[in-house]
């Protein structure tokens, strides 16, 4: 099982005390060495004071200096509270004069004309802190000074130092500190809409799919609010598409499914061989219009808007695909007297789509022009360019005109024309308006040129150039 993810909260928290916390360890340690450099400034200055006052119990001795201090003035010199102080004298040549021979010559020696050199030292097993000056004394030559000495442990400078250190960390951790705390309860208060959206989103119907309110929702999860938002509506919109085609199949297939019924009981009941043959011979009517309406409901589902990210679209030759299909209905046309024509264009007009589909629209198309034609009618399928530089696939027919009002509806699942007594399940206009919407094809109807039946006409997308204007060969089927 994974580790569960962080909390936001936690992150943020984490995000912010995690450079703070940096920042304060960076600022302790410069702290520290200012602390150590200011500490050192002060009491260096009381060595360097006890060094001036050694070197005045300084005295010529003839050979060389001699210290003379009584044990009196020694202890007023060097006792102190906190920490032991020694010192130690040496003439010019390097001899010892007085003091604590244990205390180390400064590192690299010290030149008798430079200024006092501090360093650190180990005294007797304990660090020290020592001043070097070379000095004169009262009685003795100036250019033979002393090398005067005087070492301190560092209980003081290391109390005060952490001194400092306390007066500057302690602040500054109790400000993070709080500074966290005030963070926490913000960034609380702060993810209190989020929360109040996965509590409204928690609370939902599994059949509730309108939008989520925005209202409170922070502008940096209002993009994702938004998109969830358009998700539940293109699934509410397919949804819907589902619910009402199996309605629609439903109400559809009851129909026919009663008169199967119907004569089947009727089919049984009878003797008279004859009158069984009537009413099989309704029965297969009645099957051939459910086959046929199941595939068109089949079709029609799998043209749903959601298809057009699963086709792949390809090149081809709108006139090569158009006359395949008007051939296949010569027989048709054939048997009903209608005057079936095919006028192509000269040149190839190449689009992107996808065969099968387009077959589909192309069947529909004609298969309504001449089940809705006069008896004799004619109906021809056209493919040109129009002058606006799109391929055009036509269908006319002689039928019934179709009122302007009634020019949008008639592309509706199971809409039909009122006083329509040709059969039909009132689905073929609906798939190829499905079929085009997929090719991003528009359709127009309208009324046809010679004043009788009606021109529906699909506008594609040209995928190669191809020209226009000249003359069109006519296919009849007589």
């Amino acid at each position: 099982m994974a580790p569960a993810e962080p909390r936001l909260q936690h992150k943020l928290l984490a995000w912010l005390m995690g450079p703070l916390m940096a920042l304060l360890v960076l600022d302790t340690a410069a702290s520290y060495w200012i602390a150590l450099r200011f500490s050192n400034l002060a009491h260096d200055r009381s060595l360097q004071e006890i060094a001036r006052e050694v070197v005045l119990h300084v005295r010529p001795n003839g050979v060389g200096p001699k210290l003379e201090i009584s044990p009196a003035v020694e202890r007023v010199l060097l006792t102190d509270q906190d920490d032991e102080i020694r010192y130690k004298v040496s003439a010019a040549g390097g001899a010892f004069v007085g003091g604590d021979p244990e205390i180390a010559t400064p590192p690299g020696g010290l030149s008798a004309t430079a200024k006092p050199a501090y360093y650190e030292a180990v005294v007797h097993g304990k660090p020290v802190r020592v001043v070097a000056a070379w000095m004169a004394f009262d009685g003795g030559q100036a250019q033979d000074p002393v090398l005067v000495q005087v070492a301190e442990t560092l209980n003081k400078r290391s109390r005060l130092v952490w001194e400092i250190l306390a007066s500057v960390f302690i602040p500054q951790l109790l400000l993070i500190l709080l500074a966290g705390a005030v963070v926490y309860f913000g960034v609380s208060r702060g993810l209190l809409p989020l929360k109040r959206l996965q509590s409204a989103v928690s609370s939902r119907s599994h059949l509730d799919l309108s939008p989520i309110d925005v209202r409170d929702v922070p502008g940096e999860v209002r993009p994702l609010v938004d998109e969830v938002n358009e998700l539940m509506q293109r699934l509410g919109a397919t949804l819907d598409f589902q619910n009402r085609f199996i309605a629609d199949a439903a109400h559809q297939l009851k129909t026919p499914v009663s008169g199967l019924k119907a004569q089947i009981e009727i089919a049984l009941r009878e003797n008279d061989a004859a009158r069984v043959q009537h009413c099989l011979a309704q029965l297969y009517v009645s099957a051939d219009r459910m086959s046929r309406l199941v595939a068109q409901l089949l079709a029609l589902a799998r043209n749903e808007p959601g298809a057009a990210q699963a086709i792949e679209l390809q090149q081809i030759d709108l006139n090569a695909l158009a006359v395949d299909v008007a051939m296949r209905w010569v027989p048709e046309a054939l048997k009903r007297d209608i005057d079936l024509g095919f006028e192509a264009s000269p040149d190839p007009v190449l689009i992107r789509g996808e065969p099968d589909r387009l077959r589909e629209l192309l069947n529909n198309l004609v298969d309504n022009a001449v089940r809705y034609s006069r008896h004799s009618g004619r109906v021809t399928v056209a493919v040109g360019i129009s002058t606006g530089g799109e391929a055009v696939l036509s269908v006319s027919d002689d039928s019934q005109k179709i009122p302007i009002e009634e020019r949008q509806r008639i592309f509706e699942r199971f809409h039909r024309l009122l006083g329509s007594h040709a059969d039909g399940s009132g689905l073929g206009l609906a798939i190829v308006s499905e079929i085009a919407a997929l090719h991003r094809a528009r359709i127009t109807l309208e009324e046809d040129v010679d004043g009788i039946g009606n021109t529906f006409s699909v506008f594609f997308p040209l995928a190669g150039a191809a020209p226009h204007g000249a003359p069109v060969s006519r296919m009849k089927a007589s």
